[in-house]
């Protein structure tokens, strides 16, 4: 019986995502985001909980992926492709391809873009179930990352005040960075000591900063700060290991 309880978890972490996609086509931006965050917190103790009663198997791990490519993958396109229809009313550019004829039609299908993010996001986690030098750390940005960061812009409001251009920029940056070759440093601490975890400290420190700076905004935030964070400790420790 216990071998299904991670399982079982996991298609919690699914129900959450599906809602969460529910709720971001019908425009109740608080309710998907809470379903992303619930997904989040069960796709943090399925793992744990297979560990802790050594039920680990392949399909657990297979069927974990499956799940976070709603969660974390349709259901934070769901929400982009919401915030980009209400920008769009917004963005200046927009009265002006609706006055060309045959430009119109297209201008409604705009938003469908958004869900390249869920086909981005689908890469990531192959990648990372094959990939075995993402014991330790990250190549490329964890999905749930890359959600956090959509549901912070759904619930900062920022489609009252962003174009559909900047939403289009973003989505593009993000998703290339979901599969690019970049190291990322995990929050996993091995012990305290402040010369092996200098950058997950000073990752903290700013996180402790953004948090009342941004308000809702913050987790978008604490993902470019991570990301930033990230190729700067890159750099120096390539720096140091050329030295």
């Amino acid at each position: 019986m216990k071998k299904h309880i991670p399982n079982l978890i996991t298609c919690c972490n699914l129900m959450s995502g599906c809602c969460a996609v529910w709720a971001a086509f019908h425009g109740y931006f608080n309710l998907a985001v809470t379903m992303i965050l619930a997904g989040a917190v069960f796709d943090f103790f399925d793992g744990m909980v297979a560990r802790l009663l050594h039920v680990s198997s392949p399909i657990g791990k297979e069927l974990d992926s499956l799940a976070d490519v709603v969660t974390f993958g349709v259901a934070p396109s769901a929400l982009l492709f919401d915030m980009l229809g209400i920008s769009l009313r917004h963005t200046p550019w927009v009265p002006t391809l609706l006055g060309i004829g045959w430009l119109a039609p297209f201008v409604s299908y705009i938003p469908v873009i958004a869900f390249g993010m869920a086909a981005f996001s689908a890469v990531r986690l192959a990648k990372f179930n094959l990939d075995e030098r993402q014991t330790s750390s990250f190549i490329g940005l964890p999905t749930p990352a890359n959600a956090l960061f959509w549901c912070s812009m759904a619930m900062s409001g920022s489609y009252h005040f962003l174009s559909a251009t900047s939403y289009l920029l973003l989505a593009l940056a993000l998703s290339l960075m979901l599969v690019a070759e970049i190291p990322l440093f995990a929050l996993k601490f091995k012990n305290l000591s402040w010369r092996d975890n200098a950058v997950k400290y000073i990752f903290l420190a700013g996180c402790l900063v953004l948090i009342p700076l941004m308000r809702t905004a913050c987790f978008a935030g604490i993902v470019i700060w991570y990301v930033l964070l990230s190729i700067v400790n890159n750099l120096m420790t390539a720096r140091s290991h050329k030295d």
